[in-house]
């Protein structure tokens, strides 16, 4: 059974679950989840035989959330699972990212090859690092109500979504984002990031009641401020990894995604998922799963773990 603890890194207080002994596989979850959101995976892969762990992430859960806005780079949260790394006594592992986890895989196998022997990243492609800043794009091209840009204001966003939380899981979770192929990305003037969704709408088949209880819970304690300052320095993510444009991330990879998740059907996913093996030329598999949204390990446990398992074991 899996068993959770609280291990020092980079002077934080990170809450992690782990399982297993052997080779040491992290896995990073993504926004607004936490180490829960890998709970069918954690099992199965240690008992592949492997040591699994799975953390909150900075800002998140019971993790420390530091109250600098510029303490989320993507430099802040590579460092913690390097760092993560030494403190469970290794010196390598296999890095998984899933959402937001999903850049800190690819960037902690670009950044660190010596420690990441092996990366797979789900939902989102690895990264394609465009000519100018994300927001400051987007401004330019005429857009205004992307949920990014809604989700810089500090306190704008923390007050939408903690004003019922076990609403807001429910909302974002089964009926609002990415796994509704008819959720739209945008923000109306006005109105929220939760604006038009349905808080009573039915639990899809992949999330129990219990499941939303845990995540309203943990939420309710720790609040989403810290999950949205990862939003907040998706400009300065951009500035940081200038040195590396144009990289490639040469160990073994693997993607996964659903056919429906909205990160990889607009125009700029689907053309990184397309031409992905420019950046990882040793990509073993790319498996989209027909019909499967954006909680790709939580709506299809089985298929993402004989994936996750069988490159594991490769």
């Amino acid at each position: 059974m899996p068993a959770s603890r609280t291990i020092s890194v980079n002077g934080l207080e990170f809450f992690v679950v782990e399982q297993g002994q052997g080779p040491l596989v992290l896995l990073c979850h993504g926004w607004p989840e936490l180490s829960y959101s890998w709970r069918h995976q954690v099992g199965a892969i240690a008992g592949a035989g492997f040591h699994v762990v799975a953390p909150d992430m900075r800002g998140f859960g019971r993790t420390s959330a530091p109250a600098d806005v510029g303490a989320y780079t993507i430099f802040h949260n590579v460092g913690d699972m390097v760092a993560l790394v030494a403190a469970l006594g290794e010196r390598q592992a296999v890095i998984v990212g899933h959402d937001w986890g999903a850049p800190v895989a690819w960037h902690a196998a670009m950044f660190r090859p010596d420690i990441f022997t092996k990366v797979a990243g789900l939902s989102v492609p690895p990264p394609s690092r465009g000519r100018g800043l994300p927001l400051e794009t987007l401004r330019n091209n005429g857009i205004t109500n992307f949920y990014w840009q809604y989700f810089q204001g500090p306190g704008v966003a923390e007050a939408e979504l903690e004003r019922d939380v076990a609403a807001t899981m429910r909302i974002v979770l089964a009926g609002r984002g990415f796994s509704d192929p008819a959720a739209h990305q945008f923000v109306q003037e006005g109105k929220g990031f939760l604006a038009g969704a349905d808080p009573n709408r039915p639990l899809p088949n992949w999330l129990t009641e219990a499941d939303l209880a845990y995540f309203a819970a943990v939420y309710q304690e720790s609040g989403f401020r810290g999950g949205l300052n990862w939003y907040r320095n998706i400009d300065r993510n951009w500035e940081l990894t200038a040195p590396w444009q144009g990289a490639q991330i040469h160990q073994p990879s693997l993607f996964i995604a659903g056919s429906k998740d909205g990160v990889i059907t607009g125009l700029i996913g689907a053309k990184q998922v397309k031409e992905m093996e420019r950046v990882l030329p040793n990509l073993r598999q790319k498996l989209i799963l027909d019909g499967a949204g954006h909680w790709i390990q939580q709506e299809r446990p089985e298929e993402v773990n004989a994936a996750l398992i069988a490159f594991l074991k490769d």
